[in-house]
């Protein structure tokens, strides 16, 4: 039996969407591209700063509705930073008590943002023992490690219920081409990917899924070769999306194509963004911008029109230490010019 406390969070976590606003699709022309439209999903704007906002909240409601989470259960989650982020926001509109197990390389605005919702950050020196070391903790605190690498293609909505993929196509429906051609998507737990490739097949649209991949994660290989014992040596550079293991949420087969994507050819589309937009976008909206424009490439070699979706994650004022900083681009990833060119 529902308690009134579960029956009381429920309700918060849905007033609190309801206080919420959908995204901006914002519209943008490129003059080397004529009859193609490019459309960013902006993400950064939910209240916690990122796309990973709808998968908390999801995550939660999830946890929630299982009988998993309870008054003054600990919440555990393992993070590059932006679900922790989200999720601490979520934990402290329940009065829940939230640590985040993240490498210790994590940005550290998002690390300052998780303290402000008053969660605590616990690190670990090797990406892959974020499974291991958040099981420990939720052992040891009796609390409930939330698994967004499980569970995040499970725990939305996929048919509907305002899920991204759904607003996308709302949100689309009076554009000139309001069927996109390619929807572009970078995979962190594969939830978002699964969602969209999903929702495309339920609805039957001509729409095609391609999904970037960065430097140092297994999905790309993992498409290739259905080896779900794949592993990388190395975590991704770049935060929010890549893993070194094949995550449980990703979902190879409602995926039409995979790119992998330089880290490189990441920081110079990000730049380059920038510049478009006139704000600074984060790391994996330059990994979906590079995917964008590979597509549109071909569009124009084809003599193609149509329209082209991807997501802002999440905002670039998150890593003024790190991909905004030339000495530490420099540092970590190496030259980016013949990736600035090619954009050029």
């Amino acid at each position: 039996m529902q308690t009134p406390w579960v029956r009381h969070a429920i309700n918060e976590i849905n007033a609190d969407f309801q206080r919420s606003a959908d995204t901006h699709l914002i519209r943008f022309k490129l003059d080397d591209f004529p009859g193609i439209h490019f459309y960013l999903k902006d993400e950064s704007t939910h209240p916690s700063g990122s796309l990973k906002h709808r998968l908390a909240r999801s995550l939660f409601l999830y946890g929630l509705a299982n009988g998993w989470i309870h008054e003054n259960t600990p919440i555990i989650e393992a993070s590059s930073g932006s679900t922790a982020v989200s999720e601490a926001y979520f934990a402290r509109l329940l009065g829940l008590p939230f640590i985040a197990v993240m490498p210790a390389s994590t940005a550290k605005r998002k690390i300052e943002m998780i303290g402000f919702y008053g969660g605590e950050c616990h690190f670990v020196a090797d990406p892959c023992q974020l499974y291991s070391e958040s099981e420990r903790l939720a052992r040891e605190l009796n609390g409930h490690f939330m698994d967004q690498f499980t569970y995040a293609e499970r725990a939305t909505d996929w048919r509907g219920n305002n899920n991204i993929a759904e607003s996308i196509f709302r949100q689309m429906s009076h554009e000139p081409f309001p069927v996109p051609h390619t929807v572009i998507m970078s995979a962190g737990t594969g939830g978002t990917s699964a969602t969209l490739g999903r929702y495309i097949r339920y609805q039957g649209h001509d729409t095609r899924l391609l999904v970037v991949d960065p430097q140092h994660s297994v999905f790309f290989d993992y498409w290739h070769s259905r080896d779900k014992t794949l592993r990388s040596e190395r975590g991704s550079l770049i935060e929010g999306i890549g893993r070194p293991r094949v995550e449980p949420s990703f979902l190879p087969d409602v995926i039409d194509e995979m790119m992998k994507v330089p880290d490189g050819a990441t920081i110079a589309a990000m730049l380059q963004l920038e510049k478009v937009l006139g704000r600074r976008p984060g790391a994996s909206t330059g990994t979906n911008f590079w995917g964008m424009m590979q597509v549109a490439k071909r569009m124009r070699e084809n003599g193609e029109q149509g329209s082209l979706v991807t997501l802002l994650c999440d905002s670039g004022e998150r890593y003024p230490d790190t991909y905004y900083n030339a000495q530490w681009v420099e540092q970590n990833i190496g030259e980016i010019a013949p990736w600035v060119r090619e954009l050029q």
